[in-house]
């Protein structure tokens, strides 16, 4: 007689039966997430228009059980570099990501602002296969994660490889809230206490870095909402508030209020924000343009 098995979905469980010569049970891990619907369908659908490109899509899509599965695959075969082979790789990743549902549920809001922000981005897949500021924030999450347990040697490890492959370096215990997109991406910085809040849009050469050699609390905090501009560099220990934003190539070097528009070298207070969450809207102009133009602050 057939015996019954469990699929684990992450958020219920329901039991199927084999054919009777399986003998025994197993549980298969599946996923019911939204976010992992869409990219097989948006996988398929690309798979069946480019030839060239259903054997990339099969690889890392329509044959990986789940998204962690899939962000398994697709990260390991970016990373792998030196002597630690793919395969290991591969392992860590799926460990990681199947142990941690808030790891896992990160990836998925980091994927949703890229579409959601980027608009050169209309779907999850673009992303997923190609773009190196989500791959490189969700190989972050999981040097966190491992930094988080003890694993600190491996977490650095995975750091270097990030950094050499996407040109992003990110300390593996800096915090990093969910919902957060590194557009573009290349140059990127964040130092070992940096912390980020939630729903926080960062574009390429942004450095939250310290100012000297002293040790303990001494990178930026970044509140929710907060829309930082290309090549803006926010140094030690300063709070940069709820809301707030910051100009394109300014060096913020002090606390900056929420709901402010700042900018400059050193960067000052420009004008105020009006919407809740400039992250979310994405408009890098700023109030009092003449008087930044003209140099003032700078």
């Amino acid at each position: 007689m057939a015996k019954p098995s469990t699929v684990r979905l992450r958020n219920e469980q329901f039991s199927y039966f084999l054919p009777c010569s399986q003998l025994f049970p197993i549980e298969i891990v599946m996923s019911d997430s939204l976010v992992w619907k869409s990219l097989l369908e948006e996988a398929r659908s690309v798979a069946s228009k480019e030839r060239i490109l259903s054997k990339v899509l099969t690889e890392y899509v329509l044959e990986r059980q789940s998204l962690g599965d899939a962000l398994s695959w697709r990260l390991a075969s970016r990373l792998a570099k030196g002597s630690v082979p793919e395969t290991d790789l591969r392992e860590l990743f799926n460990e990681c990501l199947h142990q941690s549902d808030e790891l896992l549920e990160c990836v998925e809001h980091d994927l949703e602002a890229v579409r959601e922000r980027d608009p050169a981005c209309g779907d999850f897949l673009s992303p997923f296969l190609y773009f190196k500021g989500f791959q490189a924030l969700c190989a972050y999450r999981v040097g966190h994660y491992l930094w988080k347990n003890d694993r600190r040697d491996l977490a650095l490890y995975l750091q270097s490889l990030i950094a050499v492959v996407y040109s992003v370096d990110i300390h593996p215990a800096a915090v990093i809230g969910k919902g957060i997109l590194l557009d573009h991406a290349t140059g990127f910085v964040a130092g070992e206490t940096t912390v980020i809040e939630d729903d926080v849009s960062i574009l390429h050469e942004v450095t939250l870095g310290g100012t000297g050699k002293d040790r303990g609390d001494r990178h930026p905090k970044i509140r929710s909402g907060v829309l930082i501009g290309a090549g803006a560099k926010i140094l030690g220990n300063v709070e940069v508030g709820e809301g707030a934003r910051v100009g394109a190539s300014s060096v913020v070097l002090t606390d900056v209020p929420p709901h402010v528009s700042v900018a400059g070298v050193p960067s000052k207070v420009v004008g105020k924000v009006m919407e809740d969450s400039p992250s979310l809207a994405m408009d890098h102009s700023l109030e009092n343009m003449r008087e930044y133009e003209s140099g003032g602050g700078i």
